[in-house]
């Protein structure tokens, strides 16, 4: 069908989506196997090539057609998809690119909100984590694309909220201005698994995880527990899982130490 040549106006300056920005743990119905493995919603998901010297990078964007040999499009169609680093893009036919009404938003939106920064934080704490009102909630990296807008998710659900950053200003910015219960700055705390403990004595109900590593570990371990006692309970404890019984993570309790 030919090239397609596009006036690139506005794209996110991160390639595509990372474990960063995709990752999320639910304390509540996942299981850990340590800090050094990642569980299935934390691998990477992406439609970019690696970056090479004197190759185009790749990104996600909105643009505008200036010339197409493609029959789908038209010159001064709105486009979001995959466009390249650059004033203009050439792209050929296979492009994962779809026309866009901007449904009198912003333009900027449609790489935020509306993009996947927004579908990461909607489809991980809606479809993955499915918040209860009144469950503890803690977002690392919460001044961040993904991690501001599960806040508010959140909250809106009637959540306690708690978020980390790493400057005195994000912290403020999370506070102040996007409402979280309370947050604190990662950078200053010597052990995180007490900084958590700190926040949440009771225990963490979710943890939407966007930087993985030591902050991923030392949530877990603040995760609540929901322990039943007996090999003989495991059915009726499993079945619960599915009606929403539990309380944290569930566990059964074969023997005493």
């Amino acid at each position: 069908m030919g090239y397609m040549s596009c006036l690139c106006w506005y794209f996110p300056l991160s390639r595509l989506l990372t474990p960063e920005s995709l990752s999320f743990y639910h304390t509540k119905r996942a299981s850990y196997n340590g800090s050094d493995q990642q569980s299935s919603s934390q691998k990477s998901i992406g439609f970019a090539s690696g970056i090479a010297p004197s190759k185009v990078i790749d990104t996600y964007g909105v643009a505008k057609v200036v010339a197409s040999g493609n029959p789908k499009f038209e010159k001064d169609d709105l486009v979001v998809g995959l466009i390249t680093w650059g004033e203009y893009s050439v792209l050929k036919e296979g492009t994962i690119l779809n026309k866009l009404d901007p449904m009198g938003f912003p333009l900027t939106y449609h790489v935020g909100i509306l993009g996947f920064s927004g579908l990461a934080a909607y489809g991980g704490f809606f479809e993955v984590c499915k918040p209860k009102k009144g469950e503890k909630v803690f977002v690392s990296a919460a001044s961040g694309s993904v991690g501001n807008m599960v806040e508010q998710y959140a909250k809106q659900l009637g959540c306690y909220v708690v978020g980390c950053a790493g400057t005195k200003q994000k912290v403020e910015l999370l506070k102040e201005k996007l409402g979280f219960d309370d947050a604190f700055n990662y950078r200053e705390e010597t052990n995180l698994q007490s900084a958590l403990k700190r926040y949440f004595p009771d225990g963490i109900d979710i943890y939407f995880d966007n930087v993985g590593g030591e902050m991923l570990g030392a949530a877990v371990d603040n995760a609540l527990e929901d322990i039943t006692s007996g090999v003989e309970n495991i059915p009726s404890a499993f079945i619960g899982l599915f009606r929403g019984d539990n309380i944290g993570k569930k566990i059964v309790k074969l023997a005493d130490e």
